[in-house]
């Protein structure tokens, strides 16, 4: 029998072409058995204030780049979705005198806009919401060179080839409504991929690139950045891939409520945790990467019982 059809979009793979019975499961987990889920190269965290989650957040960055020295430089990737951790890791590099000349930084991804990179002057742009609530917010004196700072671009060329010779000590990321991390999306319901997804050793073989987004993802980001406005938000990006991915020597996914919901975060903490991955839930490919943690805002785990409002 083959897979289910989605329910979200039909000419798409997502989470909901799972079985039921892997989604009423997750929809069953508590906080103590999501906790129960950790497990050699899979660490769930429970942060009871917002205070202490973006605080823990923002020290990953200073932790990194604190081991750069001009021998073995040292970055982080990060998202942008968190963003509330970027001023907080600018204040702490100025309060300490953090000299950042050996340290890089990766952006996750970018807008694609007809045949390029979305420029830093669109209003929902990556790179400059790091720039303005992180890097420019940072003492000159202490700021790192602008070649260490990579962003995706649509020819990803020298993207790719920036994360040789440079030690990723962490890769952050967010987990959007679709269960991705970065923009790596469930692929469209076509061609070879008609019937089954890409198996997960397909989909790790991706680097980074220009993708197609899902409807979810869409709507999503129209939601929390947009003001609702779906016809403002691109329909493409440029995605740090599974490949880089596997060059982090941690991934640390930051969940505090607002980018996915009750189930979807039992949902992918239930997969990574018991190594079942497929991607039609690509955080759930995690799975295989030997250093995972996912960090929760306590209150935003919730419960997953109806309730009528």
């Amino acid at each position: 029998m083959g897979r289910k059809t989605s329910i979200l979009a039909p000419g798409w793979w997502d989470y909901t072409t799972l079985d039921d019975e892997i989604l009423n499961d997750a929809a069953r987990l508590t906080a103590e058995d999501m906790a129960g889920l950790s497990r050699d190269g899979f660490k769930v965290l429970f942060y009871d204030t917002l205070e202490d989650f973006y605080l823990a957040e923002a020290l990953e960055y200073v932790t990194a780049w604190r081991q750069a020295t001009a021998d073995n430089p040292v970055g982080i990737c990060g998202p942008i979705g968190p963003t509330e951790q970027l001023p907080l890791v600018a204040r702490i590099v100025n309060e300490l005198g953090l000299d950042l000349k050996n340290a890089h930084f990766w952006g996750m991804d970018e807008w694609h806009l007809g045949d390029r990179e979305a420029p830093r002057s669109h209003p929902l742009s990556f790179a400059r919401a790091d720039m303005e609530l992180c890097f420019d917010r940072i003492d000159a004196r202490l700021r790192m060179p602008e070649a260490n700072i990579h962003f995706p671009r649509a020819d990803t060329t020298e993207y790719i080839r920036s994360w040789d010779g440079v030690r990723c000590a962490v890769m952050q990321g967010g987990q959007g409504d679709i269960k991705h991390w970065a923009f790596n999306d469930p692929v469209r319901r076509q061609g070879k991929y008609a019937d089954e997804p890409p198996t997960p050793e397909e989909f790790r073989r991706l680097t980074a690139r220009v993708v197609d987004l899902h409807p979810v993802t869409v709507m999503q980001n129209a939601r929390t950045s947009g003001g609702g406005v779906v016809t403002g938000v691109p329909t493409k990006a440029i995605t740090v891939g599974p490949v880089e991915t596997w060059k982090a020597e941690k991934v640390s996914i930051w969940q505090a409520g607002p980018h996915d919901n009750p189930c979807g975060m039992r949902l992918t903490t239930l997969m990574i945790g018991q190594k079942t991955a497929d991607s039609a839930v690509p955080m759930s490919l995690l799975a295989d990467h030997p250093n995972v943690l996912f960090n929760f805002y306590r209150p935003a785990i919730g419960t997953c019982e109806a309730e009528m409002h």
